[in-house]
């Protein structure tokens, strides 16, 4: 899986490329989100592998893994020996890992479904319709197994788990020292849908990336209104207006702020879209002037940045950090960003 096979998702891409190629991946990632997390999760670590990563001047993605080097080949058929998946099934019993055990049916069914990875349609190919599956101690014990051998390739051992949030307590807890110390180049990625069912203890471990898209953006009717008077305060930095403006969008409640500000990235998105592509989904604020200029406010430049403030700033928000100095940190990090485009 490539990243330029993955639809509009060159802000998340982009960031996961520049991190990889500054050295600094986080060990332990979450990429949180629709069904395009999974794809986007098997393409990083697609990339961190590459012997051969293409930049590009132009064009929507600023790099991406090559496709035709010994490694890219290994992902191309799911075979990479250094990549592992832990996913959600039925108990085989107190010792015995199902993740392990239907590890060569996962990747087929992976590789069948284009890599969408539908919970529901994982089920079936089990048989399990109508039963909840889990994440098992037994699968911790896996991940903490596979990740302490040495790698085959000499590069990152990397393991995708896939729906944390229907990992049991006991699995979570086994996986806390892992997650929170584990040997070198190790790449632990989350792929949730809901990180409300996630234990804090699991959550504050991870670096958390949301990906836009999907169902999870809610586009409420005050969202474009608020997002169009937020951006026009982060060019003027009119303090009073913008304490008034954050005041306004802390008063959200917590849940909601973490919507509008999914609302926000998935915004930025399609302005990059509009930007580099000539095309791309219309913002839809209700504020055609507003619609038809703000796109290139957004780059290459500054979009891994922006989009990196505010997956921050929700992780914060999910944390309980205060709304208000959370959302006015974000604004002036924004603001700077916006003016150095």
């Amino acid at each position: 899986m490539q990243f330029k096979d993955i639809d509009s998702q060159a802000v998340v891409a982009n960031w996961l490329t520049t991190m990889a190629d500054e050295g600094r991946v986080a060990h332990a990632q979450m990429l949180a989100g629709g069904p395009q997390a999974l794809p986007l999760a098997v393409a990083y670590a697609q990339y961190l592998c590459c012997t051969d990563r293409q930049h590009h001047d132009s064009g929507e993605l600023r790099a991406d893994s090559c496709g035709h080097c010994h490694s890219c080949r290994q992902f191309a058929e799911l075979s990479h020996p250094d990549l592992g998946f832990v996913f959600p099934a039925t108990s085989m019993g107190q010792e015995v890992s199902p993740s392990s055990e239907l590890q060569g049916q996962f990747r087929q069914y992976l590789l069948d479904s284009g890599q969408s990875g539908k919970l529901d349609d994982w089920y079936a190919s089990l048989g399990m319709e109508n039963k909840q599956g889990q994440i098992f101690a037994p699968d911790a014990a896996y991940i903490v197994d596979r990740l302490s051998l040495r790698s085959y390739e000499g590069g990152y051992k990397m393991m995708i788990i896939w729906q944390p949030e229907l990992m049991n307590a006991v699995a979570a807890n086994k996986l806390l020292k892992t997650l929170e110390e584990p040997v070198g180049q190790t790449l632990i990625m989350l792929v949730a849908t809901d990180t409300s069912h996630m234990l804090p203890t699991i959550l504050s471990r991870v670096q958390t990336i949301n990906v836009p898209g999907g169902d999870e953006v809610v586009c409420r009717p005050e969202y474009g209104s608020m997002f169009v008077a937020w951006m026009r305060l982060l060019f003027k930095l009119n303090m009073k207006a913008l304490s008034d403006q954050v005041d306004l969008m802390a008063g959200l409640g917590r849940e909601q702020l973490k919507q509008f500000l999914l609302y926000v990235l998935d915004r930025l998105e399609r302005c990059l879209m509009t930007n580099l592509a000539g095309s791309g989904h219309p913002l839809g604020t209700g504020d055609e002037r507003f619609d038809q200029s703000f796109p290139t406010m957004v780059t290459r430049r500054n979009a891994e940045a922006m989009a990196e403030a505010i997956n921050q700033t929700i992780y914060s928000v999910e944390r309980n950090a205060h709304p208000k100095i959370a959302l006015m940190d974000l604004s002036f990090k924004l603001s700077k960003n916006i003016k150095n485009r």
